[in-house]
């Protein structure tokens, strides 16, 4: 069981480093044919900072695991949401910007529902079963994200102090070596393949031997886990007062985990839905309904500590329910 455990946290450390080394070689990459840094920041940096949820997720549809599939990106945006946000919101209160407010709190909402809604759907006889055409609507989904962010960039303040940020990371490194990004994005990718597979092949191991179920272990060790880099990224804006920048990573990486992870993944496989998730789903989507409701109580415009310690309580008693109910 230590020999799992110890493979378990070393496919971790691949998958970070080689999230990490993918985003560092493909920036630098766009950085020297001119692509358009906001682009960069959209596309290369925030879905790379998903790559241990895509994986992870990929990796369990692939091998059949689709539990693992599912709970990972079920668990990832449970631990997001109630996590997460809880602890920014506990550190420093969380303003919402009035684009947050009527546009991006809503959308989160809207995916959120579309997701249980065709994971619960029969499509073309199949029922439980996120098939291909559904893939394909959700990636469609998520490119449409992408198209409103550029869009938002141009016009919105929000993303002044992101556009900020990719900025000082590109500009870091004046004399970019195409050959050396290359191998950086060959390395990420090796990184990712071996992390994924290592995480996956001893969760089930695991799992067995301590007779935890794939739905125990994704809703677990691998959603707070793949959560750590979004952990660390919005705890680290919030301590220093970028609190836009932390709620804009957590509800853009709830909407990309949905959109594009559990698209891209059903898109390659059609991946079985259990209904046991449903739960789950519903109160992923009171909690997002409640952080849309924040603004508008209390104290106005703003998730306040009290209101972070709400949900970090929600997020404890759901873990234990889950533990205790499950061995």
């Amino acid at each position: 069981m230590a020999l799992e455990i110890l493979l378990i946290i070393l496919g971790f450390v691949l998958l970070i480093k080689g999230a990490d080394l993918l985003v560092d070689g493909g920036s630098d990459i766009a950085k020297k044919f001119h692509i358009p840094e906001i682009v960069i920041g959209l596309t290369i940096v925030s879905i790379g900072t998903s790559m241990p949820e895509f994986v992870v997720s990929l990796t369990s549809a692939l091998d059949g695991h689709s539990d693992m599939a599912i709970g990972n990106i079920v668990g990832s945006n449970i631990a997001n949401l109630f996590l997460i946000l809880g602890l920014c919101a506990i550190i420093r209160g969380l303003q919402f910007k009035r684009q947050t407010r009527v546009i991006e709190n809503p959308i989160t909402l809207i995916v959120t529902v579309l997701f249980m809604y065709l994971a619960n759907n029969t499509f073309n006889g199949e029922t439980n079963v996120i098939t291909r055409p559904e893939g394909m609507i959700l990636v469609t989904g998520s490119i449409l994200f992408i198209i409103y962010n550029i869009i938002m960039s141009r016009r919105g303040e929000s993303f002044d102090k992101a556009d900020t940020m990719v900025t000082i990371k590109i500009e870091e490194k004046q004399d970019v070596v195409v050959i050396k990004s290359l191998i950086f994005i060959v390395l990420g990718i090796i990184g990712l393949k071996f992390g994924g597979d290592l995480i996956i092949d001893n969760s089930v191991a695991l799992a067995t031997k301590l007779g935890m179920t794939e739905k125990l272990i994704s809703l677990t060790i691998l959603a707070v886990a793949t959560s750590l880099p979004e952990l660390i990224t919005s705890v680290t804006a919030a301590r220093k007062g970028e609190t836009d920048m932390a709620i804009g990573n957590i509800l853009g990486s709830q909407i990309f985990n949905i959109l594009l992870i559990i698209g891209v993944s059903a898109w390659i496989t059609p991946i079985t839905y259990s209904v046991t998730y449903n739960k789950d789903l519903i109160l992923l989507i009171c909690g997002t309904i409640l952080l849309a409701l924040f603004p508008y109580i209390g104290k106005r415009d703003e998730m306040t500590r009290a209101n972070g310690i709400i949900f970090l309580i929600i997020f404890v008693g759901y873990m234990a329910n889950l533990i205790s109910t499950n061995i």
